[in-house]
């Protein structure tokens, strides 16, 4: 008899950042991020890293709104995890704007940069050590006439 294993679930780094009305208060804000942070943590994600970037003027009107506190969440978790938090946002009504962006790939791409680069530094810092001391040239003696002017 078998024993069926627990499938892997493929989490992956996404940012989501929300846009909450400016006239909420910082209690209702906070009892907000802790309901979006538990969706996220109920539904088998981790949530990284939370950011409040503070109150901030829109680039245009949203909802009759003209400023809102913005909110950076880091998290990771599986695709239908992220379509759940997502449907939340999008009938929360405090909540006027947000976008969801997976950075996974370019965590792995920048990293990969970032080993490369660290290669070139180790050779770059080989090259410019001197293998065997190098002996100061002897001073070269000034010509026996003087140079007329």
């Amino acid at each position: 008899m078998q024993i069926p294993q627990k499938e892997e679930q493929m989490n992956r780094t996404y940012e989501v950042m929300f846009i909450v009305r400016p006239d909420i208060e910082e209690a209702d804000l906070e009892k907000l991020i802790e309901g979006f942070s538990g969706v996220v943590t109920n539904g088998g994600g981790e949530v990284k890293q939370v950011e409040k970037l503070g109150r901030r003027r829109l680039a245009y009107i949203v909802r009759k709104f003209q400023d809102g506190q913005y909110v950076l969440l880091h998290i990771s978790a599986d695709g239908p995890l992220v379509a759940e938090l997502e449907r939340r946002l999008r009938v929360t009504e405090q909540v006027i704007k947000f976008i969801t962006v997976r950075t996974d790939e370019e965590n792995k791409r920048l990293a990969k940069i970032k080993a490369i680069r660290d290669t070139k530094v180790k050779t770059s810092t080989q090259r410019e050590a001197p293998a065997a001391p190098v002996e100061a040239p002897a001073p070269v003696e000034a010509a026996a006439e003087p140079a007329v002017a």
